[in-house]
């Protein structure tokens, strides 16, 4: 897809889409872009997975400890850019949610590369299929250039943007419980485009 098309049939979303609850904007999420635009053009994906984290009874949200200099983003006003690493070395794109003050978070988990795929190639120049540019929380930030300067990032007002596509078919969800945690893993807070070859697992 060409990024002025993308653009065209695309736009942002309210801020009051991210204050809802995290759950329902976990799904609403799915079927959206995720851009990010670079001094070298336009890199973007459709998001068709996610997870949500909750403010209250979930042990594997960052939150549950309450506020630190770390998760602050997820305590403030929604609609921001909450990025974090693990392994020291994959970053991790989640979007505040909830109204301010409350701390819920969705993880973007996968995308299904829809425009700048060459540039995701060179950032990702060891992923065999277009499939597997983004299929993962790691290899999506990598493949769209996303870093942690991103943390705080106004989902509204800055180069990184989620947008909502003017016309859409439904989409078929499913839903699993949350991977790669080992906290509050009986908890069904993964969902996903039912069928797409980019989830990062089927």
């Amino acid at each position: 897809m060409e990024a002025a098309e993308l653009l065209r049939t695309t736009s942002l979303p309210a801020r009051s889409f991210y204050a809802q609850p995290t759950v329902q904007v976990a799904r609403a999420l799915l079927g959206t872009a995720l851009l990010h635009q670079t001094p070298d053009g336009l890199l973007a994906g459709r998001i068709v997975e996610t997870e949500a984290y909750l403010a209250e009874g979930d042990l594997a949200a960052h939150s549950s400890a309450g506020p630190t200099r770390r998760n602050g983003v997820v305590f403030g006003p929604p609609g921001h850019a909450y990025v974090f690493t693990i392994y020291g070395m994959h970053c991790c794109l989640n979007v505040a949610v909830e109204p301010d003050g409350t701390a819920g978070c969705v993880l973007i988990r996968a995308l299904e590369p829809l425009c700048g795929i060459a540039a995701m190639r060179a950032f990702r120049p060891g992923a065999p299929r277009r499939a597997g540019l983004a299929n993962g929380p790691g290899k999506l930030t990598r493949a769209l250039g996303i870093g942690m300067r991103h943390n705080g990032a106004d989902l509204l007002a800055s180069p990184l943007s989620i947008r909502r596509f003017a016309t859409a078919a439904s989409i078929p969800i499913q839903s699993s419980p949350r991977i790669g945690i080992s906290k509050s893993k009986e908890l069904v807070l993964r969902f996903f485009i039912a069928h797409n070859e980019c989830v990062s697992r089927r």
